[in-house]
């Protein structure tokens, strides 16, 4: 496992070591939580924002709160180690339990693996046939629960996207599998409310937080304001599309379904900001 750095339970480990029980509540059932940031110059990009939604996450999992000196140990001694880390992870998991979905209170898990990441570049994205509920009990949460993305991420890549793009159970515009989504507009840029069922991306927050800051006509849609055939505009050149991540960053999507299209004005200039601003601050 090539460029990848492990730690848990207080040290670093070698990765193919396996470090998780057989019944730990994480593998049985899922029932975990997890950050994601970019690196950037050998430090995890605004790993603070990051280790809040990872409480907000755990606290709506109805897990303890992460000992969060413990996971900022656990990155600093990932980047430590080799250049060329391009993504930390940090998971946190409910530790041992049964094998059903009870939980059995005890120690959490806490794993922190760095590795490779490509950097920012557009995306080719696809729809997909199947719904984010916003009304599930984890909605808007970061959990480990991920097979729904992984069946859509797939489903992409046999199309040839990076990206697939979920709509909810009421027909609106959600989200990709792993990065929030922008639509250019009638002269603004809009990205899908979080009452969508949406996850509360920290670079989407950056992004509206920083246009706004900037001048440039960002904001947050209201709810039933994109409707998921919003993208058929993006198709016929009406419209435009930006995803973000925190390793992709803020980028233009420029193909959807296998039809080319271009990056909107906004979203260039939005695009220039973030970067301008997140090359100011490694934690903003």
């Amino acid at each position: 496992m090539s460029g990848i750095v492990v730690w848990a339970d207080g040290r670093l480990r070698d990765p193919a070591e396996p470090v998780l029980s057989a019944v730990d509540h994480g593998v049985t059932v899922g029932d975990g939580v997890f950050e994601t940031c970019g690196v950037v110059d050998g430090s995890a990009f605004a790993l603070t924002r990051h280790l809040a939604r990872l409480v907000r996450s755990a606290r709506g999992l109805g897990l303890e709160d992460p000992d969060l000196d413990a996971v900022r140990a656990g990155v600093a001694d990932v980047l430590a180690r080799p250049e060329g880390l391009g993504r930390v992870r940090v998971t946190v998991t409910a530790g041992l339990g049964p094998l059903g979905s009870g939980r059995t209170p005890g120690a959490q898990s806490v794993l922190v693996v760095a590795g490779p990441a490509a950097g920012p570049a557009p995306v080719r994205a696809v729809r997909v046939p199947w719904t984010r509920n916003e009304r599930s009990a984890v909605a808007g949460l970061k959990t480990t629960s991920y097979a729904e993305n992984v069946v859509a991420l797939a489903a992409a890549s046999r199309a040839g996207a990076d990206e697939a793009l979920l709509a909810n159970t009421r027909g609106e515009l959600c989200e990709g599998t792993g990065s929030n989504v922008f639509v250019e507009r009638g002269g603004e840029l809009l990205t899908p409310p979080l009452s969508s069922g949406c996850l509360a991306g920290i670079t989407r927050e950056l992004v509206l937080e920083w246009s706004a800051a900037a001048g440039l006509p960002v904001r947050e849609a209201e709810p039933g304001e994109l409707a998921f055939a919003v993208l058929d505009e993006v198709t016929a050149g009406a419209a435009r599309l930006a995803i973000s991540g925190s390793v992709r960053t803020f980028v233009p999507v420029v193909a959807l379904d296998g039809v080319a299209v271009v990056a909107g004005e906004i979203t260039r200039a939005a695009a220039e900001v973030y970067a301008s601003r997140a090359a100011l601050d490694v934690d903003p």
